[in-house]
């Protein structure tokens, strides 16, 4: 097992002291009283982790799918490609996979949508993964409709990734018991279930998408995700999971209590353990991973790797390792999501795939985009 030493420090000293009785308040209830769940605090997060192996895996959507609502659909729900592209994962000693839900898809069909859960943590268990679920995610297009999903845009990186919840359920507050319903189900229905590792409740939350959606975007969005977020946290927590919840800081100075935007605060009080996101090079990881170990729980970089950006397996994945992170690159098969494109595919044209990939690790046909790369990861991995 992968075991670490964790500093156990008060969070009340982080946070303050309306934390710390926030933590106490199961420990104070009588046995008529419901219990109420809190945030774990640096002992029970560095407890659970110590129990885990060095969780090392992708961001994964299948190659079938252009975004979330296409993999998940009954009608496009791609079991096939599922096991045969777990199968690559398993073989290069990942164990784990973060993938991404749609509060569409249990407004949708509830049932079915649990049921095709169930039958994907079936498939990734036979192949030894685990899964960490995101629930809600602020990043590309706005405005997700349910059904038949749009054709990718040619060479164009997620031309057809949407936003859960889109931008008119994020501004509209009679829609919240609706959304609360999709996490508190979603969440209770596996909130005991160990081939789930983790529940991340929201992707880069206050993103704006400037680069691609932003003539469209809400340019405040995080006057709206702000107090949605707690929300969120208290509607997972609310299903007792045994599994810890997160949410990733993804961009800004993490340097000091002081430079933290009032998101960011929230998104690391409210999270078991401490997840974040770099596409930077191996001096700059190191740094914010130094950053953040200052709150004494368990870090898992939820996102990673860059090639064009000197963010590569051969450089960050020892760095991780090293201050034993949990890690997530993003990309893992060439499909319809083209995340092999780099971001600025959407200013610049590409009539062919880039010089260099700029995520994913194999081709359509399973084959290795550069098999130095895989050999590399099975390698550190067996370590």
């Amino acid at each position: 097992m992968y075991k670490k030493l964790f500093l156990v420090c008060s969070v009340a000293a982080i946070f303050g002291c309306g934390q710390s009785q926030k933590q106490e308040t199961k420990e104070t209830q009588n046995e008529d009283t419901p219990v109420t769940a809190t945030v774990w605090d640096a002992a029970k997060a560095g407890e659970w982790y110590a129990k885990q192996d060095w969780l090392v895996g992708a961001n994964y959507i299948t190659s079938s799918a252009i975004n979330q609502l296409e993999m998940w659909q009954a009608e496009t729900f791609d079991t096939a490609a599922i096991d045969r592209e777990l199968s690559l994962a398993a073989g290069i000693g990942m164990n784990t996979m973060r993938v991404f839900l749609h509060d569409l898809l249990h407004q949708q069909d509830p049932q079915g949508f649990f049921q095709r859960m169930e039958q994907f943590l079936e498939i990734a268990d036979k192949h030894h993964i685990r899964i960490m679920f995101v629930l809600f995610d602020s990043v590309w297009d706005p405005n997700p409709v349910a059904g038949k999903q749009r054709a990718p845009k040619p060479h164009v990186h997620n031309s057809g990734w949407v936003q859960n919840p889109g931008i008119k359920a994020l501004q509209d507050s009679t829609q919240y018991p609706r959304l609360e319903k999709y996490v508190t189900e979603t969440v209770k229905k596996f909130a005991s279930d160990k081939r789930v590792v983790c529940w991340d409740v929201w992707n880069e939350p206050d993103n704006l998408n400037q680069s691609a959606y932003g003539a469209v975007e809400l340019k405040n969005k995080a006057d709206f995700v702000l107090p949605l977020i707690s929300k969120v946290f208290a509607w997972a927590r609310s299903a007792a999971p045994e599994q810890p919840l997160t949410s990733g800081l993804w961009a800004g100075d993490w340097s000091e209590e002081a430079t933290l935007k009032p998101i960011e605060k929230v998104m690391i009080t409210e999270s078991d353990v401490i997840s974040f996101h770099s596409y930077d090079d191996s001096t700059e990881i190191e740094k914010r991973i130094i950053q953040l170990e200052r709150y004494g729980k368990p870090l898992i970089c939820t996102e990673y790797m860059a090639r064009p950006r000197k963010s590569t397996f051969e450089s960050i994945m020892p760095i991780l390792k090293k201050h034993k992170v949990g890690a997530y690159n993003w990309g893992f098969i060439e499909g319809k999501s083209q995340t092999n494109y780099p971001w600025d595919s959407w200013s610049k044209r590409y009539t062919a795939e880039p010089p260099l990939w700029f995520h994913d690790i194999f081709r359509k046909n399973g084959t290795p985009y550069l098999q130095k790369e895989v050999d590399f990861i099975k390698n550190i991995v067996k370590q």
